[in-house]
């Protein structure tokens, strides 16, 4: 029996950290695109649209439930099969695909109860209130010059380009369904070599599993990990032997449970709240992306080598109850607190700066809504 390496990083000068990611056609994705999708096509008939949108998904039934209020009318079922289409479900002989599935819909209007609370003309204090209560965590590293792990960046990597292999035709065999996972080998906190990669790609009965290995070793991976690839990398490639049935026509899918994916990959910390399907009045989405633009500025300012930011609000209040910030014990702490206390927390502050009542959302659905260029506090 192989005995696991056990490593405890608080002593050691070395420890091995990994994360994972999934593609487009993980049917959590599927159900986080399709609810992305639909906030979309109300910001865009209406900014002002308040959307909770969730969705499951399982062999040929989709679900979409929330609760919505907009002037906007939109067709629900045409946005989640437009959806199911781009990210390639069109196989008519499996159960799970655009065209053949069956769209269930469970959507009310939001509590008036929230709403007074949100709303600036009935808020209290005459502001726009935080849309639920909650605490949400912004990180940022300079171990690469997009400020993220390198785990979950170069996992992210290899999942997009399973993608885009698959849509530019370079690879017919592959399907819509993967997962990847990285472990990099870290030394007094710096990454100094990938150990170990997973690459589970969904593909046709028609592939071999050797053609599948040889297009991860030889093509993929060197692509996807650039100047972090090394032959010495352990790759783990489909481990049960196959992936050819996958999507919601073999496992059912929800919105909202791939946060970790969506964030640090567990470098930095979670509050728990989910993004996809929630329009910017709930601070889980927009709290979360600022705290990462907060982040992101203490290290280019210098402030910090690495970053994490904590807030937390009360429902249908403005400002939040608290801010924490801590640098790891890499910047100056009191030059960094200054820093954050220059900031305004208010949600109607944060969707003013990053102009949030755009249909911007089904761009972050997938490979991380951080990270990545052309997204407002990316910038």
């Amino acid at each position: 029996m192989t005995r696991t390496r056990v490593e405890d990083c608080t002593c050691a000068g070395q420890y091995t950290f990994t994360s994972e990611s999934v593609t487009e056609g993980h049917p959590d994705k599927v159900c986080d695109y399709i609810a992305d999708s639909i906030l979309d096509a109300y910001l865009q008939r209406d900014p002002k649209s308040r959307v909770a949108c969730e969705v499951l998904c399982k062999e040929n039934l989709v679900v979409v439930a929330g609760e919505i209020t907009s002037s906007g009318q939109v067709d629900h079922e045409a946005v989640a099969r437009q959806a199911i289409l781009e990210i390639g479900y069109t196989d008519p002989s499996v159960p799970f695909s655009a065209d053949g599935v069956e769209v269930k819909q469970f959507v009310s209007k939001q509590s008036a109860e929230i709403a007074q609370g949100v709303n600036l003309d009935s808020n209290l204090e005459h502001e726009q209130g935080a849309g639920d209560q909650g605490i949400m965590f912004g990180y940022a590293t300079d171990e690469t010059p997009e400020l993220m792990p390198l785990p979950i960046l170069l996992a992210h990597r290899l999942s997009r380009g399973l993608a885009e292999d698959r849509r530019n035709g370079t690879c017919p065999w592959l399907r819509p369904d993967g997962k990847t996972q990285v472990s990099v080998l870290y030394e007094e906190n710096n990454p100094i070599a990938v150990t170990d990669a997973i690459v589970s790609p969904q593909h046709s009965s028609s592939v071999s599993r050797e053609t599948i290995i040889a297009y991860v070793a030889e093509s993929l991976a060197p692509r996807a990990l650039g100047g972090w690839f090394s032959k010495k990398i352990r790759f783990h490639v489909n481990p049960t032997g196959s992936f050819v049935l996958g999507g919601p026509s073999a496992d059912a899918g929800v919105t909202g449970r791939k946060i970790i994916v969506d964030t640090y990959g567990g470098a930095g910390r979670h509050g728990g709240g989910a993004f996809s399907g929630k329009d910017p009045s709930k601070v889980d989405r927009s709290g979360a992306y600022f705290c990462r633009f907060i982040a992101r500025q203490l290290i280019k300012q210098k402030l910090a080598r690495r970053a994490e930011i904590q807030i937390s609000y009360a429902i249908g209040e403005a400002q939040p109850l608290s801010v924490r910030v801590d640098t790891f014990g890499t910047g100056d702490p009191a030059e960094a607190v200054e820093y954050v206390k220059s900031m305004d927390f208010r949600p109607a502050q944060i969707i003013d700066r990053f102009k949030l009542l755009r249909p911007i959302y089904r761009q972050t659905t997938n490979y991380g809504h951080f990270g990545k260029p052309g997204l407002p506090w990316e910038e």
